[in-house]
């Protein structure tokens, strides 16, 4: 039975039609009746987004044009990507003039040509315009500039370039996968959820939608902020994420820098300057739909870069923004608001109540409401009945756009709801409160044990965290991955009551994040997610009104609400990182360098937009002339990077992917020798005849015949070759692509002990393990990669309370002279693991350290 939302299609097959039965994994997609696309059941391995094309030749001979010769162009792209000043450049190019080979031109002469030159190469793009917009204020015009490039005219850009066109998805789907029993609903990019389906069913049934997801956000360019950017960034949903999160061609683009209103402390607070300010972002903004707005209505026929004729219909499905930008964007009062959410009318003391089912708002309500207010005789009454719904008296730009209800438009930001918000200011703040309430000691340990959590890729490791303000919302969600395991033996249910019932408050939050940030979701992971949800809130609860009289702190806020809406998100519009502002923001970064490295300081806007378009038409030639040489090698022809060079680059076909991959080879080394060696070691007393033992045991088990048919006996004297890397590859149980692990065996890994831990497939049940040592041997003809592990699969018996209650997972460790030795090729993947320090030996798996092994301890806790 389909999930709630989630709606089956088995209904619509013919049952006169033997079809085969489906095999487990096999991927099924709906496409929207619209396409007049049959259905189609796909084995997984087979299953493609991406259309097949045609090889071809490229699209262009001399990508590099307008610069006369390719030498040209890529000093020109080194200087632009280095932001070299005048000076700089132009000494720049008189070292390669006087070092510039014979068989190559280069003819570039100073700044000023290479300016003019990426002036002429950027008309292949939509460029910015300037036009001025003007707002009333206090009997006064206020004119302020708005930069922007119309928005339909970018979006044709894309469009037509060849090299996206088989990325772009133009119909709605829904797509299953077969879990043995039934075809599982699962949703992942924006064409595969419902309102891009929705969207298409409202349309002539010959249109396409062409979706976009938009954000805006002021950012500080100066150190004190004196300066600061407000640009608009234009994604297109139609592009897989990895494309339209990416930087290259396809990937997010500044389209508009919208203006700042001056702060005036003469009319700072007043409701009509809080409108003055609303209406300034709304108005220019408003330049850049202009393009798009009756084009909503009448849709636009156009060839793409796949040489076919589309009607294509623009809407905007995704608004991405922070809380404070959410508000302008739904133009409602904010925090003070009699309802401070800009999805619905969830009052303001009531936002802490997650459990509650809310009238959403709609943008025709909002706009009957302003109609009607403004029909009032009075200021007094207008403002009276725009307070009741909590709008304010501005006209909303998104209105004017067919098929844009800006209330479901606005989306879940995980990054500041969760990361930069609910825990930042909220949960770590009353950790840290319960923390500090036990004295320095605790404060004390809390760093050291957050100091011992083992290394891992793409976590941060922190030594002190008590204390620190951290800016970086990435530095916040690290240290909540790792809160549980740091605090588990501090705050003690005898020790603080209260203490503990936040961190198990914290554990069901952390489970939700991870919920959150799934690249795919299932019709049952949804499910557990609204579980997690429900979960949260009654702890939260149950911790709120306990903690109240202590710490006096108010929990209705709407970072608390918001969590509401994320699952009905997801189900609209895809996954979060959708429409995460975390891809967004971290586009400031290079917008504040080119402020710093490449302006005067005055008139910034047209500096920065100058430059970014630039960087612009750069990626597009440089990605034009690596698909020139790639086709050139391919066809066995010269490069136009180096025909004659002394090391040409060669083309080989890639390896196979394999399971796991031995590294940093340290050359060959004896039994004996190795015995000796670790002789302070228990781990490796009698290696070389327990290895014998294992062996003769491992190949019969696998089928691999004894050499000569004779028992395996190694002498001291034979020699293995020890490794101290290991890369695991293997399949994400989230979304089924393949990670990789990189796993150290090493003594003196930048100076310290690194041995990391594993994840044991056996017959059974997994275990985890510590890696010891890593070697190859030869026996016969069989060449083997094994590991000597240390195994933490001691019995633990029943789980004791305090586990269950944070939902750790408890592994023990053998004694250190039990070790085993496996074939590498049983590693699942790797694991970090947290020591206990109330009992030796004992330790907790850190499912937090990603999605897949969440999901896994999740599946031995059900066992």
């Amino acid at each position: 039975m389909a999930s709630p939302g989630l709606q089956s299609h088995f209904d619509d097959a013919n049952p006169e039609v033997q079809e085969p039965l489906p095999q487990l994994d096999d991927i099924k997609v709906d496409y929207h009746p619209n396409s007049q696309i049959p259905s189609t059941i796909h084995h997984f391995a087979d299953f493609s987004r991406t259309r097949p094309t045609e090889a071809s030749v490229p699209r262009n001979h001399a990508p590099w044009e307008p610069f006369r010769t390719r030498l040209d162009f890529e000093v020109a792209e080194i200087a632009l990507e280095a932001a070299l000043t005048a000076e700089q450049t132009n000494r720049l190019l008189s070292l390669v003039h006087r070092s510039a080979r014979r068989d190559e031109t280069f003819t570039l002469r100073n700044h000023d040509e290479v300016r003019e030159l990426w002036s002429t190469a950027s008309q292949r793009f939509t460029p910015f315009q300037v036009d001025i917009v003007s707002v009333p204020y206090q009997n006064k015009v206020h004119e302020f500039d708005m930069h922007y490039r119309p928005l339909w005219d970018w979006a044709l850009d894309m469009l037509r370039d060849r090299r996206l066109a088989p990325h772009f998805v133009f119909d709605a789907q829904r797509l299953y996968k077969f879990n043995g029993t039934r075809f599982v609903r699962f949703i992942d990019e924006p064409w595969t959820a419902d309102a891009f389906w929705d969207a298409q069913s409202r349309l002539p049934p010959e249109a396409k939608p062409l979706a976009f997801i938009l954000y805006a956000d002021k950012a500080k360019l100066s150190s004190f902020g004196a300066q600061k950017a407000y640009p608009i960034v234009c994604r297109i949903a139609n592009l897989p994420v990895e494309i339209r999160n990416g930087t290259g061609i396809g990937g997010g683009r500044i389209v508009g820098w919208l203006p700042i209103v001056s702060e005036d402390s003469e009319h700072a607070g007043k409701s009509s300057f809080v409108n003055f300010k609303n209406a300034v972002w709304h108005e220019p903004f408003l330049k850049l739909l202009e393009s798009v707005i009756q084009i909503s209505r009448t849709g636009y026929w156009f060839e793409c870069g796949d040489a076919i004729r589309r009607l294509l219909w623009p809407l905007i499905l995704i608004l991405s923004a922070d809380y404070e930008e959410q508000c302008i964007m739904a133009l409602i009062r904010g925090l003070k608001g009699k309802f401070p959410c800009p999805i619905c009318l969830v009052p303001r003391d009531e936002q802490s109540v997650l459990s509650h089912e809310l009238r959403l708002r709609t943008s025709a309500e909002s706009e009957e409401t302003l109609r009607l207010a403004r029909a009032k005789k009075s200021k007094k009454e207008r403002e009276k009945l725009l307070k009741t719904y909590s709008l304010r008296d501005v006209e909303n730009v998104f209105w004017r756009m067919l098929l844009a209800d800006i209330h479901r438009a606005l989306s879940f930001d995980r990054m500041h709801v969760y990361h930069g918000g609910l825990w930042r200011h909220h949960l770590w703040r009353e950790l840290q409160f319960w923390i500090l309430e036990l004295g320095r000691e605790a404060v004390a340990q809390m760093d050291a044990n957050y100091d011992a959590l083992p290394w891992w890729s793409n976590l941060t490791h922190f030594s002190k965290v008590v204390g620190v303000d951290f800016n970086d919302s990435s530095h916040h969600e690290d240290i909540s991955k790792m809160a549980i395991f740091a605090a588990q033996r501090i705050l003690r249910r005898s020790q603080s009551k209260l203490g503990y019932l936040l961190l198990r408050c914290i554990r069901h939050y952390i489970d939700l994040d991870i919920y959150a940030g799934f690249e795919v979701h299932t019709e049952d992971s949804i499910v557990a997610g609204r579980q997690a949800l429900r979960d949260f809130s009654a702890l939260m609860d149950e911790y709120i009104l306990k903690s109240q009289p202590v710490t006096g702190k108010d929990w209705n806020f709407p970072k608390k609400h918001a969590s509401s809406h994320l699952f009905d998100d997801i189900l609209a519009k895809g996954t979060t990182q959708n429409y995460n502002t975390k891809p967004n923001e971290k586009m400031h970064g290079p917008v504040r360098d080119i402020y710093h490295n490449r302006t005067n300081f005055k008139d910034v806007a047209t500096q920065i937009l100058r430059y970014d378009h630039w960087l612009l038409t750069l990626t597009s030639m440089r990605s034009e002339l690596d698909e020139l040489d790639e086709y050139n090698r391919n066809a066995n022809l010269p490069t136009t990077e180096d025909a004659d060079a002394e090391n040409p680059v060669i083309s080989v076909a890639p390896a196979p992917c394999t399971h796991v991959k031995l590294g940093s080879a340290q050359g060959d080394v004896s039994f004996a020798s190795l015995e000796q060696s670790h002789a302070d070691d228990r781990a490796f007393v009698g290696f070389r005849i327990k290895l014998n033992g294992f062996l003769n045991t491992f190949f019969p088990t696998n089928d691999i015949p004894l050499p000569d048919g004779k028992r395996i006996h190694l002498q001291a004297d034979n020699k293995i070759t020890e490794y101290k890397y290991l890369q695991v590859n293997y399949e994400s149980m989230v979304d089924w692509r393949q990670c990789k692990d990189l796993l150290r065996c090493n003594p003196e890994f930048f100076g310290s002990l690194r041995y990391d831990c594993v994840m044991v497939q056996t017959d059974n049940q997994p275990f985890f393990a510590r890696l010891i040592f890593m070697f190859g041997c030869s026996i016969g003809e069989t060449n083997l990669s094994l590991a000597l592990i240390h195994p933490y699969d001691v019995g633990i018996g029943v789980h004791n309370k305090h586990d269950a209650d944070l939902g750790l997972w408890r592994v023990r460790a053998k004694p250190r002279s039990s070790p085993e030795f496996i074939s590498v090729r049983s590693i699942i993947r790797g694991a970090a693991l947290a020591s206990d320090p109330g009992r030796q030996g004992d330790y907790f798996v850190i499912d937090t350290i990603d999605a897949d092994m969440f999901l896994r301890v999740k599946s031995l806790q059900v066992a």
